[in-house]
């Protein structure tokens, strides 16, 4: 109830803008996620009042100071709403570990970390975001027309080829289906690696793979624009082709978690073998 404002504020925020339509998966998947560890460790919960308390204070000290440095005006209405939903999100993990203690809370870290995904981006961080991706995009699509042969200039996020001029404009960013791409790897990485280095790779390969998306987005709309028909520009692979180009940054992601499944098995091999080659390993299955 307290904290019912910022939470329809930001479901309001994820409804109208694309950068926050991912808002709307978080909460669904964090519950899913941990009722399935749930099911699959039958947990034995223990509560934990004070390790749970002390959360819970840190969650009431941020959303008061973020109420009495909103009504002193330091900070602009987006920045508050994202300190409310940080207060909200933490005072979450505070009552999980209260009722459920921390054994159960270790085996749901990143389900529960997870939802800090429901904080709404500041503008300023993610108009920063996006003119990281316009950048990239822009750069690697002149690199992908250059390797075909395709006569371009690039001046910012503006690229000129024969007989078309090209803008990567905030809407040409693509900022929905990356974030999206960016929240996919990390639940997928979750699921179906177990290593946290494995994880780390997948996740910090979704932005370089997200920005190949958008540059072979452009890269396709420029040269069929330029050589087919203009009129590819204005037909639904222009306006609606983002779900094409996601799906293929899916595979992309899938190959890769692919790659690290082998890898953690082969590495769990040889470290099993070193195990057993060891000394202690070969006393202890020394006959007595």
């Amino acid at each position: 109830m307290i904290w019912w404002p910022a939470v329809a504020a930001t479901l309001a925020l994820a409804l109208r803008q694309d950068a926050y339509t991912h808002i709307l998966l978080i909460l669904p998947i964090s519950i899913t996620l941990i009722v399935l560890e749930w099911k699959k460790q039958a947990w034995k919960p223990v509560p934990s009042i004070r390790a749970g308390s002390l959360v819970l204070v840190v969650a009431v000290l941020i959303g008061v100071g973020g109420l009495r440095w909103g009504r002193a005006d330091i900070f602009t209405g987006d920045v508050r709403l994202a300190i409310e939903m940080l207060a909200l999100v933490t005072w979450w993990i505070g009552s999980f570990v209260a009722c459920f203690g921390g054994r159960v809370f270790r085996a749901c870290v990143f389900p529960l970390f997870f939802l800090l995904w429901l904080i709404p981006m500041p503008e300023i961080a993610l108009n920063h975001i996006v003119a990281l991706l316009q950048i990239g995009t822009a750069s690697l699509t002149r690199l992908m027309l250059a390797t075909v042969g395709v006569p371009v200039v690039q001046d910012g996020t503006i690229l000129t080829i024969p007989g078309l001029r090209l803008e990567i404009a905030q809407e040409c960013s693509s900022i929905r289906s990356s974030m999206m791409l960016i929240v996919s790897s990390m639940v997928m990485s979750y699921v179906l690696l177990r290593s946290y280095w494995g994880r780390g790779v997948v996740i910090l390969a979704a932005l370089p793979l997200a920005i190949f998306k958008n540059g072979l987005r452009v890269f396709t709309l420029a040269v069929l624009g330029a050589y087919v028909s203009p009129e590819v520009l204005n037909s639904p692979l222009h306006h609606q082709g983002g779900v094409l180009f996601l799906a293929v940054s899916l595979l992309g992601i899938f190959a890769l978690i692919w790659l690290m499944g082998k890898a953690e098995r082969v590495i769990g091999v040889a470290v099993g073998q070193a195990d057993l080659a060891s000394p202690a390993s070969r006393h202890r299955l020394a006959p007595n």
